[in-house]
């Protein structure tokens, strides 16, 4: 039993839970390390149909663990790699993976932590939900968040949360494209739990063939994601008589 993760399954619907809620689930290595496992594993279990990622207390994520910064020095080249490498690895497991996953968002998304969010394929935020990437503040830059960060909101948007660091409500979160829906405070679990069960009675490999299709076209010309559609039309003639 991790202390630092908890996992539960409600039917097919698996629910990861970030418990360092006195760290406001701030990512340290070992946080880190056990939630690209568990997506992992959650992805490889035929049983798995939606993971719903959420986080214990008053924050769905703090971000980078402040208190490791002092063993990440340009001294400590092999740590400060490993860190990197772990940490691009976490938010590209969600958008590699072909089970979906659902981001819900109560309290603080700040720096990593707003990345992990939007890394999810849907993301429900409470209304008391706050995001912001806050890394330049502290002298560092949002590296690794950047790229999906630029591809969900805009280059302008975009540019104006990572040079000022400023904070940004479930509403405007919404606007902006952090979030895909706003609830009311505290609900945000008990509606990704709501939206998880509707997933998962379709059937799973036209989600998942669906997703892949999507992530897929979202970084190639129209035209060229046009003919990845053609071809994966010809495919899911088989999902239904495979799923029956």
């Amino acid at each position: 039993m991790s202390e630092v993760l908890t996992t539960r399954d409600d039917g097919s619907v698996r629910v990861l839970t970030m418990s360092r809620a006195e760290k406001l689930n701030a990512l340290n290595f070992e946080l880190t390390r056990e939630l690209v496992a568990a997506l992992e594993t959650a992805d490889d279990d035929k049983g798995v149909r939606v993971v719903v990622l959420a986080g214990a207390g008053r924050a769905f994520c703090a971000g980078a663990d402040t208190s490791e910064f002092k063993t990440l020095t340009p001294d400590n080249t092999d740590r400060v790699e490993e860190r990197a490498r772990l940490t691009a690895r976490l938010h590209a497991v969600i958008p590699q993976m072909s089970t979906p996953v659902i981001g819900a968002v109560g309290g603080f998304a700040m720096g990593g932590g707003a990345g992990l969010a939007l890394a999810c394929d849907y993301v429900i935020a409470d209304e008391n939900a706050v995001f912001a990437y806050p890394e330049v503040r502290h002298g560092i830059v949002a590296a690794i968040v950047m790229a999906s960060l630029v591809k969900h909101v805009g280059r302008k948007a975009a540019f104006g949360l990572i040079a000022t660091g400023r904070r940004v409500d479930a509403a405007e979160a919404l606007t902006l494209g952090l979030a895909s829906e706003c609830v009311s405070a505290g609900t945000a679990m008990s509606r990704a739990i709501e939206l998880a069960r509707e997933i998962s009675a379709v059937a799973p490999n036209a989600v998942s063939a669906s997703k892949k299709l999507l992530y897929a076209v979202a970084d190639i010309p129209l035209l060229e994601g046009i003919a990845l559609g053609q071809k994966e039309n010809a495919r899911m003639r088989s999902y239904r008589v495979q799923s029956a």
